[in-house]
């Protein structure tokens, strides 16, 4: 009898600060809906407040009131709000957090969360929550991809048009929801990519002595057949180190 094949499939974390940063605004509003809907944690913990000079104004004397200034991107308004910004953030994140790296994008997001809540506390009377200024952020940042190569894909263009638009026509009547701190995310993208360099461009240059390495015969003095030998074991290190550094969480057999 023959053996039944088995696919194995393995379920892996491979976006750290993008799949932690969702899961963190879902389970907030998760808490603030159903478990402590009386409490108001998502207005009191992650809502910036605005300019002005009422009592729920930002207070430039209250540590509290700075703390907001990076907690507002985790706290969203009704699930539709949520569903709307995490759309377009695990759609388009994975890839940038791959091309720039974990420790980088995760810094982009903070002074993307700090720039729009400083302008909301100094310039807008309304107070700011949520994540579509990173969620702009991350969008113009990764137009810079297809940029660099001289052409501009027209999906890009739709998805900027429609996303901006719903910005300014669609939310101006909405309360928490402020316009210049969304194009300010944006701004923000266009300044990461024009500064930071991908890390995809470092990694090219390390690996080219190992495929010289390979390609060459001569280096590893010995026949043909111990050279692929050779070959198989270094590429097997590799898949093994490459593996490592990813969080598996778990697999699936078929």
């Amino acid at each position: 009898m023959g053996k039944s094949s088995k696919i194995k499939l393995r379920i892996s974390y491979n976006s750290p600060v993008i799949l932690t940063f969702c899961i963190f605004c879902t389970l907030i509003l998760l808490f603030d809906k159903v478990f402590f809907a009386k409490l108001n944690i998502v207005q009191s913990v992650f809502t910036v407040p605005g300019h002005g000079s009422n009592p729920d104004s930002f207070n430039f004397k209250s540590l509290f009131d700075y703390f907001k200034l990076f907690t507002h991107v985790l706290g969203h308004a009704s699930w539709n709000h949520l569903v709307g910004n995490l759309t377009f953030i695990l759609l388009i994140g994975p890839l940038l957090e791959e091309r720039y790296g974990s420790p980088m994008l995760l810094l982009m997001i903070c002074v993307t969360a700090l720039v729009t809540g400083v302008l909301n506390a100094c310039l807008i009377p309304t107070p700011l929550l949520g994540a579509s200024g990173i969620a702009f952020m991350l969008i113009i940042l990764s137009s810079f991809t297809s940029i660099s190569k001289n052409e501009i894909p027209l999906s890009f263009i739709l998805v900027f048009i429609l996303f901006l638009g719903s910005e300014m026509f669609l939310k101006t009547g909405e309360s928490n929801i402020s316009v210049l701190a969304h194009v300010a995310g944006g701004i923000c993208g266009s300044m990461f990519g024009f500064l930071i360099a991908p890390k995809a461009s470092n990694s090219r240059k390390e690996k080219s002595p190992k495929t010289s390495t390979y390609n060459s015969g001569k280096t590893w003095g010995a026949s043909d057949s111990s050279t692929e030998e050779k070959k198989k074991s270094i590429w097997r290190r590799e898949e093994k180190s490459s593996d490592s550094e990813e969080t598996i969480i778990g697999t699936i057999e078929l």
